[in-house]
């Protein structure tokens, strides 16, 4: 029996589909190992959202080929879509697959064997027409919560972004075939799903029958041992009145809501190609906040893009103090090559960069605190998900519908049950206790 290691590198839509190539691998008669075991076969699911990631990804490749000189080294994902001449010029790589084409590992691996020859499999994805790659899950890594993949690509061509032409334009997932994998996900015992893509706001754009992303989320919420639905990153324009009002009537729904920014400054954002304004975006955050009581508003924001000069990043922090988000995912603007961004004008000291890096996310600190303990004093029920031992005592951990993480003392295995009780206080960084 030959045995396949695997690592993923990147986002969650990278995660569902690694996952779905293991099942593949297994279905095949692999064993998996560990990816620091020695291996017959490696796969990387690799990134490229920005240089440093197809750093990580090359790296990764070699280590593989370091780990067992024999071994068949398989390089799919982003860099391998973006990056396919490279990478079949390196002489770690034995194999070569895009993205939409990852149902073709099996047969890939069985032809290698066969004579033993590097061969690809990488799809022109931006100027031919794809359809949704089907990808299958019946379980995952995870023990209570399982992330299942509904859309793929993007039509946005944002000014700094590379993933428009690593995953070439929207594909949306059938519903029927969204919800046969979360019926089977719920009946292997998982709670809690994530519904997640590429652009998921873009969820039916594609599709017949008007279908779209909140038909999907009520169809989801009918499937019986289902407890909560949780949403990927949104993109400000669909939260609109329809949207929000029709979501809320949703036990199921979880009011935690990512949506991307990038930037508070509508300067900024039109240098970006984001197709919305700081005001489009506010209201957005008003009606969520109409018809959920306290939800969690969390984002992405992006500092030192070019152009971003003091006053700029000036108005960018006061809006982010007025949304006043949960929690914020700061990145420094790293020039993509291919993008237009990379050779704007007045591009940003990287000092400066570090900068209002380290202004955000001491505000980050600040806005995260105060959002979580605004739940002190609060009955609350969270999906346990792991035991931890926190300063020397065992506690078992999970999330609250709106991602706060707590921890239960308990004498009983709690993973996967859904635990309520009382938030009493935080006992660790950005852990509460909750007692029942």
């Amino acid at each position: 029996m030959k045995k396949a290691a695997l690592h993923n590198l990147g986002c969650k839509v990278n995660s569902y589909e690694t996952e779905a190539m293991q099942q593949m691998l297994e279905n095949a008669g692999y064993e998996i190992v560990a990816f620091s075991d020695k291996a017959d076969v490696y796969i990387i699911n690799t990134c490229s959202v920005t240089n440093m990631a197809d750093r990580k990804s090359r790296q990764m490749l070699h280590k593989a080929k370091h780990k067992n000189p024999d071994s068949v080294v398989v390089a799919t994902g982003c860099y391998a879509q973006t990056k396919e001449d490279e990478a079949l010029l390196d002489p770690a790589i034995d194999i070569v697959i895009g993205n939409n084409q990852k149902h073709e590992l099996i047969n890939r691996l069985d032809m290698f064997f066969g004579d033993s020859t590097n061969n690809a499999a990488v799809a022109d994805i931006n100027n031919e027409p794809q359809e949704y790659e089907e990808l299958f899950l019946s379980k995952t890594a995870e023990h209570a919560r399982a992330f299942i993949k509904v859309q793929d690509g993007c039509n946005q061509f944002c000014s700094y972004c590379i993933i428009p032409y690593a995953r070439g334009r929207v594909r949306s997932r059938k519903l029927k075939n969204v919800l046969a994998e979360v019926v089977r996900l719920v009946d292997n015992g998982f709670k809690e799903i994530v519904l997640t893509g590429i652009h998921l706001s873009s969820y039916g754009v594609d599709l017949e029958n008007g279908e779209n992303l909140l038909k999907l989320i009520q169809e989801v919420h009918k499937i019986e041992g289902l407890e909560r639905i949780r949403l990927g990153s949104l993109e400000p324009k669909i939260v609109t009145e329809e949207f929000v009002e029709n979501i809320a009537k949703l036990p199921k729904m979880c009011p935690h809501f990512h949506l991307s920014l990038q930037s508070g400054c509508d300067a900024t954002l039109k240098r970006m190609n984001r197709k919305y304004t700081t005001e489009e975006y506010i209201k957005g955050c008003e009606l969520l906040r109409k018809y959920f009581k306290h939800p969690a508003i969390t984002t992405d924001v992006i500092v030192g893009f070019p152009g971003e000069d003091e006053n700029e990043f000036s108005v960018t922090k006061q809006f982010l103090k007025d949304v006043h988000f949960y929690k914020m995912h700061v990145f420094k603007y790293s020039p993509r090559r291919g993008t237009r961004a990379e050779s704007m004008p007045n591009q940003v000291d990287e000092q400066v960069k570090t900068r209002r890096s380290a202004e955000l996310i001491e505000l980050d600190h600040q806005m995260s605190k105060e959002y979580r303990d605004f739940y002190i004093g609060t009955q609350k029920q969270a999906l346990i998900e792991e035991k931890v031992t926190i300063d020397g005592k065992d506690y078992y951990t999970g999330y609250t519908m709106e991602y706060v993480k707590i921890a239960v003392e308990s004498e009983e295995d709690l993973i996967n049950q859904i635990v309520t009780g009382k938030i009493i206080k935080e006992i660790a960084d950005d852990i509460y206790l909750l007692k029942r």
